[in-house]
């Protein structure tokens, strides 16, 4: 599986952004989609999951209630709708795939297989 990840950009506090992920592949369906993201000088963290059937979801507790995962399998896509954006969001984002079970919430960077190179978002006081 290749992922395509882009959307980032600049965007003043309070704005949105949408990234989209797209993956290569027929079997997108049946992967676990997950973005992560890495601010500088710190690890990259998890950001949120959704599985491939589209029932489970998980996310940091720092974005929740802001940030909405969504998935088109139609278009091998997965989607990152970033709301109320703070400057703490502020951070490379990547996409990330695993072929994993419908239920468990894949939170763990060494969970999944497949990365994408990233996009920056950058998010001005």
């Amino acid at each position: 599986v290749q992922l395509q990840a882009c959307g980032g950009g600049l965007v003043q506090a309070g704005g949105c952004l949408r990234l989209s992920c797209a993956a290569s592949g027929r079997t997108f369906s049946t992967y676990v989609m997950g973005w992560f993201r890495q601010a500088p000088g710190k690890e990259r963290e998890f950001v949120t999951t959704i599985n491939w059937n589209m029932r489970t979801t998980s996310y940091a507790d720092s974005v929740k209630g802001r940030f909405t995962i969504s998935r088109d399998n139609a278009k091998n896509t997965v989607y990152l709708q970033m709301n109320s954006l703070k400057p703490e969001d502020t951070a490379v984002y990547y996409c990330a795939a695993v072929s994993g079970s419908a239920s468990y919430r894949y939170t763990k960077e060494w969970e999944y297989d497949y990365w994408g190179q990233g996009t920056q978002v950058t998010v001005s006081s």
